[in-house]
This record gives C-alpha cells, structure tokens and sequence, in this order.
C-alpha cells in the first residue's frame, strides 16, 4: 500500500507542476514609465500585473496593483513572429496630449495583446 503511493507521487508532482505552469503563462508584468490610459482609466507610473482568463483570441485583461483590479479590458491575442526581449506597450498619443495602451507585450512571449479599448482619456477626466 505504501508503495504504491510512492510510485504515484512524482505523476502527482508533474500533473502540479503543469497545472501551475498552466496558470503562470496567464499573467504577465506592465512597467509604465509615465501616466497612460488603458479604457478610459488613467495609470499612473508604476509596475503592474496584467492577467487573463483562456489562451485566446479573445480575453479580457485585468491590470492590477497589488492585489486590486485597476482595470479590465476586452483584448485579442496576437501571434508575433519573434518572442519579445522585454516587457513593453505600443501607445498611441490622443488629440487632447495624453497616451493611450494600444497593446501589451510581454518578455519572452510570442504573443501580445491588442487592446479593443478607448483610445482617449475623455471618459474619466469628464466625470
């Protein structure tokens, strides 16, 4: 009896270590620089978290500090050609001067994500 759970546990290890390894590639770092809005929120310079559910094509992405959701986004997966050697963001500069989060692009990954969002900061400073 105690044999067998020993021959059993390194499957029980590996099916632990995938599963883990399943939900690692689900969230990735954002480093901002200087203010950006992503949907309408402005974020302040900072380091973030960015999670998502499913592998794609379509996934909505939170951005948290800490452990508080600051934003959630509709996204598309897209394929890149080559893995990217940092984390970074294509932005895009908005009428008003502010900048807005076209996509997110994460160190080592083949992929990124675009971002279905506003692309002005109109909707939070009109509040």
């Amino acid at each position: 009896m105690k044999r067998s759970w020993i021959s059993n546990s390194p499957l029980l290890g590996l099916a632990l270590l995938l599963a883990t390894a399943g939900f690692a590639a689900n969230k990735g770092s954002l480093h901002i620089s200087e203010q950006i809005f992503v949907n309408g929120k402005a974020l302040p310079a900072g380091v973030y978290r960015v999670k998502w559910d499913g592998d794609g094509p379509n996934v909505d992405l939170n951005i948290l500090k800490g452990n508080k959701v600051i934003a959630t986004v509709p996204a598309r997966m897209i394929d890149l050609q080559m893995s990217d050697s940092y984390d970074s963001v294509v932005e895009k500069r908005n009428d008003d001067g502010s900048r807005s989060i076209l996509e997110i692009h994460f160190d080592g990954k083949k992929y990124a994500f675009a971002l279905d969002a506003k692309t002005d900061s109109s909707e939070s400073t009109s509040k």
